[in-house]
């Protein structure tokens, strides 16, 4: 609101305000008198920072408006600015290439490396879905296939069109034109050599395309230099469309990075695979079945191969043997040493099982003198199934738990040393007598570690899972076992930890 004084009148002729090219300003300014009025209307400079200037403009030395002149055209960018830009794009391209393989380095396993590669590849092809068929050449395994973007049943089509009739298939089977590239899946009724086919397009694999709303593909061989071919990948368009050539390049490079990254994880995978298999063949291939008692064990490897072990082993006179223990370390040395340990208990409890006491001294004074540098923890019981009494003792283990309908309690057991910690081991055994119907859990500490929890939590845990052991699972040790793995893990029987789990179940009739 202009500050004007009241006799003041401005009378703003539009006429000439038009024919000057004027704005209303402008044409206030050229017919208004002097005085406040032409000073007020004066421009003023910006404000900084909520600070007026100190010298204001004069109204008489106002700067004209500029004059109005024709655009002058914008030069085109010289060669400076193309390798500017062209520079650009390469440090965009390494860093994206750097991001991708850190990603990969960083997993530990196949499988998280295998769909890590998927969509890191899809990601650089622009691609939304994709499939990866791990087939190794020489034959060892192993072998799988995962999917992006893609369900069971969706890979189930796919896997329905025969192979030759597939740009991945024909990698893998080691046709002639296996070299990969992009694949166009002609219009319908396009006649042939239309699209990316040089042929006509395999019927089912038309079917299962249009089934699945894909209409070209872009495959990939995965070769490894240590270990030749591993598979290939392919990535599927929902349009008809394939990557352009800077995506295919830096797909290229890092495919090539990822194969020998594949190569190693498929080596730790075979190595994991034929120790757990060792590992297995030294544990019992069944359990002993005798009168008056039903048993029922699980036994979950960890990724390096540890040696938690159990048996069961029919006495004479109708008794019955358990035992669970550890042995300290990890690959295999430790399962080596469990079964030797595992085959020495087995030969002593045959001899003087009644005793578990001097069955585990036995075992003590074998492993201080064979294995001086190695320790472990054990637990021995000496069962009579037609009394219903159990004998044990044991060394640094964990105690065992009495599951039954009325009371659900640790078995209180001395506190003892492992085995091959002291010159000497001896600790007094303990007695029970299982109720009709009650059963006898023994476990090793691995079960108790994977939960992640302090050891006084993870007992209670422990606890509060055999408690609530539905009414109808009771019956039956193998269910009371699967109920308790269900509900101490957090994350389930795959809970990604290093030790191993065993659990041994003895329920009395």
């Amino acid at each position: 609101m202009l500050d004007m004084h009241p006799r003041v009148r401005v009378d703003v002729d539009s006429l000439m305000a038009a024919q000057h090219d004027l704005g209303v300003c402008d044409a206030i300014r050229r017919i208004a008198p002097g005085g406040k009025a032409d000073a007020m209307s004066a421009p003023h400079l910006p404000k900084v920072a909520g600070i007026d200037p100190a010298v204001t403009a004069s109204p008489h030395t106002a700067a004209p408006a500029p004059a109005r002149t024709t655009p002058s055209p914008v030069p085109p960018p010289g060669p400076g600015s193309l390798i500017q830009d062209r520079l650009a794009g390469m440090v965009s391209d390494l860093t994206t290439l750097h991001e991708l393989t850190e990603r990969l380095a960083r997993t530990g396993d196949l499988d998280s490396s295998l769909h890590e590669f998927l969509r890191a590849g899809a990601a650089l092809v622009g691609a939304r879905r994709g499939l990866l068929v791990l087939e190794p050449s020489d034959g060892l395994g192993p072998t799988t296939t995962i999917g992006l973007g893609l369900g069971h049943a969706d890979l189930g089509h796919i896997e329905t069109v025969p192979r030759s009739a597939t740009s991945y298939g024909r990698i893998l089977d080691g046709l002639p034109d296996a070299h990969g590239g992009s694949e166009v899946l002609p219009e319908p009724g396009a006649p042939a050599g239309t699209g990316g086919f040089a042929a006509p397009v395999d019927p089912r694999h038309r079917e299962v395309a249009a089934r699945l709303g894909y209409a070209a593909s872009y495959a990939v061989p995965l070769t490894a230099e240590a270990t030749g071919r591993l598979g290939a990948a392919v990535w599927l368009y929902d349009e008809q469309a394939e990557p352009g050539e800077r995506q295919r390049d830096l797909a290229g490079l890092y495919v090539r990075h990822a194969a020998e990254h594949l190569a190693r994880m498929l080596e730790v995978e075979r190595s994991r695979s034929r120790l757990a298999t060792v590992a297995e063949e030294l544990l019992p291939s069944r359990l002993p079945r005798i009168p008056g008692v039903q048993l029922a064990a699980r036994h979950h490897t960890g990724p390096l191969g540890g040696g938690d072990w159990y048996d069961a082993l029919p006495l004479p006179e109708g008794a019955l043997g358990l035992a669970v223990g550890s042995v300290t370390g990890s690959g295999p040395s430790a399962v080596a040493a469990m079964g030797r340990l595992r085959a020495s208990l087995r030969a002593y409890a045959v001899m003087e099982g009644e005793d578990p006491v001097a069955v585990l001294s036995d075992l003590e004074l074998l492993l201080r003198l064979t294995e001086p540098a190695r320790s472990a923890t054990a637990l021995f019981a000496y069962c009579e199934p037609a009394q219903r009494k159990m004998i044990l003792a044991g060394a640094g283990h964990a105690p065992p738990l009495l599951i039954g309908e009325h009371r659900t309690e640790y078995v209180e057991t001395s506190l003892s040393a492992p085995l091959g910690m002291l010159s000497c081991w001896e600790a007094p055994s303990v007695e029970i007598e299982p109720a009709p119907g009650e059963t006898v859990l023994l476990y090793t500490d691995g079960l108790l570690q994977r939960t992640g929890d302090p050891m006084d939590r993870a007992y209670a845990r422990l606890h509060a899972a055999a408690a609530g052991v539905p009414r109808s699972a009771r019956d039956d040790p193998a269910a009371i076992c699967d109920h308790i793995l269900r509900t101490v893990l957090p994350d389930g029987e795959t809970a990604d930890s290093p030790e191993d789990i065993v659990l041994l179940a003895a329920r009395f009739e």
